[in-house]
């Protein structure tokens, strides 16, 4: 059974930092490159961040690129986001996933005021 549960999200004022973490059961993340998606009320969903399996590359949106930062540990089979001189406009539900999947998992809410 896999399952992707992310945790960490909160509220916080602008120019504040969050960490999110994304704990994945039922598979081996190391064999994955995973992501970070955002969805904000009223709007598409938008690709955050993504990270090869290694952990070696990654890529992310302009609208976070150099305040956001995507890692992995694999042994533990986390996903975490980085988030960095937070904004407004970053309040969203945030999601992890396998690259290539729709997220199916509950989210965890970033809020910046």
């Amino acid at each position: 059974h896999v399952q992707l549960v992310e945790s960490g999200g909160g509220s916080v004022e602008a120019g504040g930092s969050l960490t999110l973490s994304c704990v994945v059961s039922g598979y081996t993340i190391s064999d994955a490159c995973m992501d970070w998606f955002r969805q904000a009320p009223g709007k598409e969903r938008e690709g955050v961040a993504a990270i090869d399996s290694g952990g070696g590359v990654t890529t992310y949106a302009d609208s976070v690129k150099g305040r956001f930062t995507i890692s992995r540990d694999n042994p533990k089979n986390l996903l975490y986001l980085q988030l960095n001189s937070l904004k407004i406009e970053d309040t969203a539900m945030y999601y992890c996933a396998k690259v290539g999947e729709d997220p199916v998992s509950q989210g965890t809410q970033v809020t910046v005021s």
